[in-house]
């Protein structure tokens, strides 16, 4: 991971500077990264004392951040009264208006800054992206302690919770890391408490998502020499169990153990016409180059992305770009 330029944190403190108001907003379907990374900014905002909206398009489904969904709205209540010279748009998580998702109002009109860690962003003028950091969470870190300096505990456990979710519990990380850990060990110091994140991230989830697991350990199938494992929820699934609480990572936990596996590729049908797809991978296979060549994007290791087609078609579609790699 690298560390941001002064250059660039000068950069973003005249972003904060020259606006009163920001939307402060992550990519739909968001997850602890994205949600937990927009609330500290809300902090830092509020510390330069400026007002802020937090936004989401939503759906809130996983356990962890489920608490959080009243905080955000997909409706800003400030939008006709904002003034537009005077109001900031902080993008956390994701470059592309597209993924943002269903928000009432055209956000594309106020002056934007973009803090992302995704491979499948670009860099330029008013944003911070680096894809080597393994949480955008990290970044904002970075920036909270040069704008602000010593954060509160509240603050540091959502930075503390953004990061875990995002690395999956420090379990992606590499030997590249040390800076990674040492941020991490500062968010502790500040009072983020490592065993009561992981009990939050891991708890509670509904028994329907353990059936649901099983079905799609049951329905998985193996590819190209076993190097691909390949499994998918129907439109029924969704209706007889549930989509709230859907523990897709143990589904790729456990499917990345088996042996000989390279990659994982997961379908699920959301509506008649549409679907969505994540994918996972060990160290060799890129997935968010499959991911992109549909229009999706994430990192090396993880990616997903929505299209339009059925089960069976998009499922052959995504194989057939595996097969060139695998």
């Amino acid at each position: 991971m690298k560390i941001i330029t002064e250059e660039k944190i000068e950069e973003f403190s005249q972003f904060i500077e020259s606006h009163d108001f920001f939307y402060i907003i992550g990519h739909k379907e968001p997850d602890g990264d994205a949600i937990f990374s927009c609330l500290a900014m809300a902090d830092l905002v509020e510390k330069k004392g400026k007002k802020f909206q937090l936004l989401s398009a939503g759906p809130f489904k996983r356990t962890e951040i489920k608490q959080k969904a009243e905080m955000f709205t997909n409706a800003p209540t400030a939008f006709l009264n904002s003034d537009k010279s005077k109001t900031g748009l902080i993008v956390l998580d994701c470059s592309e208006e597209s993924r943002f998702g269903e928000i009432d109002g055209d956000l594309s009109v106020f002056d934007t800054y973009i803090v992302d860690h995704h491979r499948t962003s670009e860099g330029g003028r008013n944003c911070i992206i680096d894809p080597t950091s393994p949480a955008t969470a990290c970044l904002v870190q970075q920036l909270y302690e040069k704008l602000i300096g010593n954060m509160p505990k509240k603050v540091a456990e959502d930075l503390f919770f953004g990061l875990s979710t995002d690395t999956g519990y420090f379990r992606f990380l590499k030997e590249d890391s040390a800076e990674v850990f040492r941020q991490a060990a500062r968010l502790v110091d500040a009072g983020a408490n490592p065993r009561k994140t992981h009990d939050e991230m891991t708890a509670g989830k509904a028994y329907s998502t353990r059936k649901l697991l099983g079905l799609m350990l049951g329905r998985a199938e193996r590819k190209f020499n076993n190097k691909l494992i390949v499994t998918y929820e129907t439109m029924e699934d969704t209706k007889r169990l549930g989509q709230e609480g859907r523990d897709s990572d143990a589904l790729y936990s456990l499917l990345l153990s088996v042996e000989d596996v390279e990659a994982v590729l997961f379908v699920r049908q959301d509506t008649e016409s549409t679907c969505t797809a994540g994918f996972r991978s060990r160290d060799k296979v890129d997935v968010s180059a499959i991911a992109a060549k549909f229009g999706g994007g994430g990192h090396k290791n993880a990616a997903g992305l929505s299209i339009e087609g059925k089960l069976e078609t998009v499922i052959n579609l995504i194989c057939d770009e595996f097969k060139k790699i695998l």
